[in-house]
């Protein structure tokens, strides 16, 4: 490391800029708050207590910085294209959200839809989960992956990358699948469909994982190659497991219910029992994944947000350009 042949009292080199929750807060400048309370209790997950407070000192300030830094690519582009004289289409911004299970990445990301579809300059904005680009359950059953749902070997990563390809490269009505969180398992026929939005935002735990490389040697790319700014949601491992039991406990007496559900087996089970069941899933499966795929890729984002046991972000690292 760099930092250990400093002398005493030297400054530590990072690729970072960090910033307090209150350095932070003040970077939002005169940004209005464009969400009500009820906007945010429909756009908030289960799991994750999210205050209008948050949204201002956090993601206001976020969403003023992305807003520029889409401004200025989106001049960049029409520069080249005018040098180029090309024109071939409208290019996405899009954006990577990455981080552990249970650490509120689907918030984040439609806080960030919600607040940067509101700017001006990128009307339209559009989500996708790379939850529906695992593979079907009766693959993963096949090839004994169930256990690693969420490791980057149960993707069909070849598919995701062809859906950035092609998003990226400014085609129309390019498709998406669809995964129900239900029945735990893709939907089979259904598809959501992005259409040359202004900003893409991609949701999911190993978005910013390289790939291994090929056996034949073939140049493949990474899904971050696609990625103009990234963000990483980041908790320790043991408050990560809190929520994570938390979640279970809640869904155990809602979505689990429902005869539908993959994990209607739940349902019943006692207090304890339950958070015993929780427990192994965490450590055998979600902390395995955290510890082996997830954090690593956590110093190629563009910014990071640690949060507390609270899910108050209380720190905010920025890439420095």
């Amino acid at each position: 490391m760099i930092a250990e042949s400093l002398a005493p009292g030297a400054a530590i080199l990072s690729p970072y800029r960090r910033f307090t929750r209150a350095e932070w807060a003040t970077l939002r400048a005169d940004t209005p708050l464009t969400l009500t309370s009820n906007d945010l209790t429909r756009l908030k997950s289960l799991d994750d207590p999210i205050s209008l407070e948050e949204v201002i000192e956090i993601y206001l300030p976020l969403s003023r910085l992305l807003a520029l830094y889409v401004a200025a690519t989106q001049g960049l582009y029409k520069a080249t294209q005018r040098f180029l004289g090309a024109e071939d289409g409208k290019t996405p911004y899009i954006i990577g959200v990455a981080g552990s299970v249970a650490v509120g990445k689907s918030t984040t990301a439609r806080l960030l839809k919600a607040l940067l579809s509101r700017w001006p300059n990128t009307p339209k904005v559009e989500l996708v989960t790379t939850d529906g680009f695992l593979l079907p359950n009766s693959v993963l059953e096949r090839d004994g992956l169930m256990d690693k749902k969420g490791f980057p070997e149960s993707y069909d990563n070849r598919g995701l990358l062809r859906f950035l390809s092609d998003v990226k490269a400014g085609q129309r009505n390019v498709a998406a699948p669809v995964y129900s969180h239900l029945t735990y398992d893709v939907v089979e026929g259904e598809s959501s469909i992005v259409d040359r939005p202004d900003i893409l935002i991609v949701e999911g735990v190993n978005v910013l994982l390289p790939n291994r490389p090929p056996r034949d040697g073939r140049e493949i790319p990474f899904v971050s190659d696609f990625f103009d700014f990234s963000v990483y949601l980041h908790a320790s491992e043991d408050i990560l497991e809190t929520w994570f039991i938390e979640r279970f406990q809640r869904l155990r007496q809602t979505a689990f219910r429902d005869p539908r559900s993959y994990f209607r087996k739940y349902a019943d089970l006692g207090d304890d029992e339950s958070v015993r069941v929780a427990s192994d899933i965490w450590r055998r499966i979600n902390l395995e994944n955290l510890r082996q795929n997830i954090s690593p890729t956590r110093p190629r984002a563009s910014l990071i947000l640690t949060k507390s046991a609270d899910h108050r972000i209380e720190e905010v690292a920025l890439r420095k350009l």
